[in-house]
This record gives C-alpha cells, structure tokens and sequence, in this order.
C-alpha cells in the first residue's frame, strides 16, 4: 500500500520547488497530492504535511520532513 502524502501548493510557508523534492525523497513511489488541504489555521503560522491521515507540523521545511518520517509506511 503506497504511502498517501498532501501537501499544500497555498501555504505560506512553504516554497514548492524546495519542498516537494524533498517530500518525494520521503518515498518516490508514494502519491503525492498537491492542493489546499483547507487547514489554514495552522497553515499560517507553520509548515504542514499530511501523511497516511497526519497532521504533521513543524516551524520549517526541514522539520516537517522529519517529523514525517515517523508516519511512513513501509
């Protein structure tokens, strides 16, 4: 089962040529939607992924990846 990944191409904090290759290292084969995701609240303030049914938030780019990394499948 792929691991099902959703990022946000409106957030404000983050930049989409930096962040979606790093969220394609997190598992190439995964699926990888890009969209708003209508969590604006904390898309203000901070980096969001959604993974496999997360909320993953962090103050960066980076920190939200690792964060991620928790919730992958394998």
């Amino acid at each position: 089962m792929a691991n099902d990944i959703r990022i946000c191409d409106k957030c404000r904090h983050i930049k989409m040529k930096s962040f979606l290759p790093k969220v394609k290292k997190l598992d190439p084969n995964a699926d990888i939607k890009i969209g708003c995701k209508s969590y604006c609240g904390h898309c203000t303030k901070r980096v969001f992924i959604y993974i496999n049914g997360r909320y993953v938030t962090a103050p960066t780019e980076d920190e939200a990846i690792e964060k991620a990394k928790s919730f992958l499948k394998d």
